[in-house]
Order: C-alpha cells, then structure tokens, then sequence
C-alpha cells in the first residue's frame, strides 16, 4: 500500500483542483456578484479556464448566475460547517467566548494559524470595531496582529523563520512592525510573557490581547483574543483588566482539550 505525505510531490498535485478553489475565493466583499472578466483578472486565469470552472462549480451547485454575473449559492457554507463539526475546540470554546465577551463588553475571537494569517474559526462580535466585516472564516495578517504574534510565538523557529523568508511584512498603519528582527524580538516578549497586545498595527485605533490555548500535548493549537478600539479603553487598561481575563479564558478552553497545566507562564521553552 502506497503511503501519502501531506505534502506529497509533483505527480500528486491536481492544478485543476487548486484553479477551482482560485475561483471560490475570488468572491469577496470586493466581488460579491463578479463578471466572468472580472474573476480571470482576480485569478490570473484566462477567461475560457475560468469559464469551463465556472460551469463545473455550477454543475455541483456551488455557484450560480444570473446574466453576466455569477454569485456563491449558500452550499459554499457547508465545506466550513463540516470544518467546524470536526473542531471539539470549537465547540468547547463557545461558550467561554461568550463569557468573555460579557465579562469585557467586547468581542471575543478565537483564531489559527494557516499561512501568512490568521483565521478566525470562532467569534462572539459585541460591536463592529474594524472597517472589514470580521467573521468566521475572515483572515487578517498574522504579523499585525495580537492572535498572530500568539501563535507565531509558538510555532517553533523553522515556522518563524519560513514566515519570514516568504514575503515581506506588509505595512498596515504607520505603526505595523515589518522589520524581521523587530517582530523576533516582539515574538520574543509575547513568548515569555504568555500573552500580546497590539496597538493600531492592524488598523487605526485597533487595540487587541491574545492568549495561546493548548491542547492534551501542551501545544499551542489556538489563539484566543479581546479586541477593542483606543477611544473605549486604553492600553494600560486593556493590560490591567482585561488580560487576566483573556489568560483566564484561554486556560480554561485548554484545561477542557485536556492540558493539564494551562497556565500560559508555566511553559519558557524559549527559542529566539
């Protein structure tokens, strides 16, 4: 019997099937009801590529159109409930999110690791804080970010540094960090601490607290974060009230996937 490497090699890899995907997330909040011209210009494909993908994805019912435009059908939704039905974490997280979201009156997200960001898989909104509409599924920049810095923190140093090598960190306010050596060293600090906060880096006035949550292995798996904006509370503040909350949270979730220990500061296996 043949074995399957997660990243298997070059005769195992199914262009066709990678386009398909190009095309679904293509729509955006940018292109909710895009033209055919207008997915082969998001996509780098050619119009009769994007086309013949197009029909196929018809075809299965995942999206439909109505003239020249084309839209997502509500069957999309189903490769992220299958996701979501398949994280225990998910559904142990819920409702310590709630609880913390009342706790703070702010809104509480739990997020992943997958790239160059940052997906939310969970999220309990109390207000709309960012000028994009943050929901499951939504990926921020892992690098301008609270939750990022978390799990990055932990991702051990060849992650960081083929973060790093892969592209240049992308300036989001004036305050974002985009100096390798500067996000190490902030890595750094998140790492001994147990926790980051990060001011305005993502968007103006955004402040945000993350936490790692780990799992029966001690891994950090998750990144539980209390995000608000500079006019409603300030760092100190933010430092002094809502972080323990956050640690507090985020032990909790980690003690219910079966982390013994889920103190954030009883791991300094530090590698930076």
């Amino acid at each position: 019997m043949t074995s399957v490497t997660a990243a298997g090699n070059e005769r195992d890899y199914v262009q066709s099937l990678e386009r398909g995907f190009a095309v679904l997330l293509a729509f955006d909040e940018e292109r909710t009801n895009p033209t055919l011209a207008e997915l082969a210009t998001a996509t780098g494909l050619s119009r009769p590529a994007v086309r013949r993908l197009l029909l196929t994805l018809q075809r299965m019912g995942y999206v439909a159109n109505e003239g020249t435009r084309w839209s997502l059908t509500p069957r999309v939704l189903t490769i992220g409930q299958h996701y979501t039905a398949t994280k225990a974490m998910i559904e142990l997280a819920q409702p310590h999110l709630l609880r913390l979201a009342e706790q703070t009156g702010e809104s509480a997200s739990l997020a992943e690791l997958d790239g160059h960001d940052v997906v939310y898989v969970a999220r309990v909104p109390v207000r709309r804080i960012m000028s994009i509409n943050v929901a499951v599924g939504t990926r921020v920049s892992a690098h301008a970010t609270s939750m990022g810095r978390v799990l990055l923190a932990w991702a051990g140093p060849e992650r960081v540094s083929r973060f790093l090598e892969e592209g240049p960190l992308r300036p989001h306010t004036a305050r974002t960090v985009t100096d390798p050596v500067e996000l190490r060293e902030a890595l750094a600090v998140v790492r001994e601490q147990g926790w980051s906060m990060v001011d305005g880096e993502l968007e103006e006035g955004l402040l945000s607290v993350a936490a790692p949550v780990r799992d029966r292995s001690g891994a950090v798996v998750a990144a539980l974060a209390s995000s608000t904006s500079a006019g409603r509370l300030a760092p100190e503040r933010l430092r002094t009230e809502t972080v323990p909350l956050v640690l507090e949270t985020a032990a909790a979730i980690s003690g219910e996937l079966g982390y013994r220990d889920a103190s954030p500061r009883a791991v300094r296996d530090g590698f930076f």
